[in-house]
């Protein structure tokens, strides 16, 4: 007599070492599928439908995992993970079933990865990054030492350099990490406010070198719960932090990395990151670093003075002005454009990286102005980025 075939599942989960708790996927499901505590984001397993809706917006991939399981995982065992549990041994007579529901979900995550380029990959030569080890429940807590703005006091745009010691409590970031910023009171159904989450503007060593804090780079919003909340700070104020998040938008410490670095307004804040790491451990690399950062108006450009003093040799710079009154109206990938023969022999260089960050609005632009820039030069440009996604040299993280 056959044994009876047991029932498997291909559970959706989200990896914990590289969610950087966006709330992108919880916003994103249409069933409720997901949810989080103070730690981790989670799914459903009797919810979720596999409607995978929440694939496309996530920026790090996180939400893109399945295992295939006997009993789902449960809200509570998801919620206590630092990371993925390795996939189960199944037995041999389960291979059939396995291959089905293998083959079932990646044909719905092939539609749902359209125009994504494959999961987002750490560079080779990253160093191995520390994640999660401040939550909601246990948050780490950091003195404002700084507040400064950094555009014209007449400028729409009000952007600040918020500068965050920790003291001799230890928090490891690397470039390329985010942190969360925890805004205090509730909502106004009583809910605790969402942890905000904000890229770290300065080097792995601090601000300061071995100073125990780091820097923010942080835009007012109109009506923004935590970015009022940190731009009104005064120096001395108490902030409760969790993090560092973050695993695939990392700092290549390879000194023959070429990084194209492509952002608007607050975007910039990692790749002040990566330029200050680059000048501080090897100012001499043969790698290029390549910028080209969007603004409205050059008032509103955050750390636009200090970009002026950036020697070429260390940092080659392309500012792209949409809104200066008499002159043509300049984004970053019609920059990327006029710069093709310098794209496109660097995008041919297989050390080379690109990193996106800005506005969700600019992927496609920027993703465009590399396809026209690769077909000038007889490349395509769909296959060149999924190798370099496949290989850690090709990152986006949007909102």
């Amino acid at each position: 007599m056959n044994a009876p075939t047991r029932e498997l599942l291909k559970q959706h989960v989200i990896d914990p070492e590289i969610c950087i708790r966006c709330n992108t996927c919880e916003e994103t499901c249409p069933v409720d599928a997901v949810t989080h505590d103070g730690n981790n984001y989670v799914v459903d397993a009797s919810i979720c439908n596999h409607c995978m809706d929440c694939i496309s917006p996530c920026p790090t991939g996180s939400i893109d995992n399945w295992r295939v399981v006997t009993t789902p995982y449960s809200l509570a065992e998801q919620f206590s993970w630092s990371e993925l549990p390795a996939q189960e041994e199944l037995e041999a007579a389960d291979s059939g079933t396995i291959e089905a529901l293998e083959q079932e979900i990646e044909g719905l995550l092939e539609e749902a990865r359209k125009g994504l380029g494959g999961k987002p990959v750490a560079p080779h030569s990253a160093s191995k990054p520390t994640v999660n080890l401040y939550n909601r429940n246990k948050p780490a807590t950091a003195t404002v030492t700084g507040n400064f703005r950094l555009t014209e006091a007449g400028a729409e745009s009000d952007v600040r350099h918020i500068i965050l010691d920790f003291g001799d409590l230890p928090f490891p970031v690397l470039e390329g990490q985010s942190i969360g910023i925890v805004p205090p009171g509730t909502t106004a159904d009583g809910k605790p406010h969402l942890v905000r989450l904000y890229s770290v503007a300065s080097a792995r060593d601090g601000e300061k070198p071995n100073a125990g804090n780091l820097a923010l780079t942080v835009k007012r919003e109109p009506g923004g719960v935590c970015s009022n909340y940190l731009c009104d700070l005064p120096r001395g104020a108490k902030v409760e932090v969790t993090g560092p998040f973050g695993a695939t938008f990392l700092y290549p410490n390879d000194p023959a990395a070429n990084i194209i670095m492509i952002c608007t307004g607050t975007g910039s804040a990692p790749f002040r990151a990566f330029t200050e790491r680059r000048r501080r451990d090897m100012p001499d690399a043969p790698g290029r670093l390549l910028l080209f950062f969007g603004a409205r108006r050059p008032e509103e450009l955050p750390y636009f003075g200090p970009l002026q003093k950036v020697p070429e040799k260390l940092l080659g710079k392309h500012f792209c002005y949409s809104r200066v009154p008499g002159q043509p109206r300049t984004y970053v990938q019609d920059r990327i454009r006029s710069e093709a023969a310098t794209v496109a022999a660097l995008l041919n260089d297989p050390n080379t990286h690109v990193y996106v960050c800005g506005l969700k609005g600019m992927e496609s632009g920027v993703n465009e102005a590399f396809a026209d820039v690769c077909r000038g030069a007889s490349v395509d440009w769909a296959a060149l980025r999924v190798t370099m996604r496949e290989a850690g040299r090709y990152h986006v993280e949007t909102y």
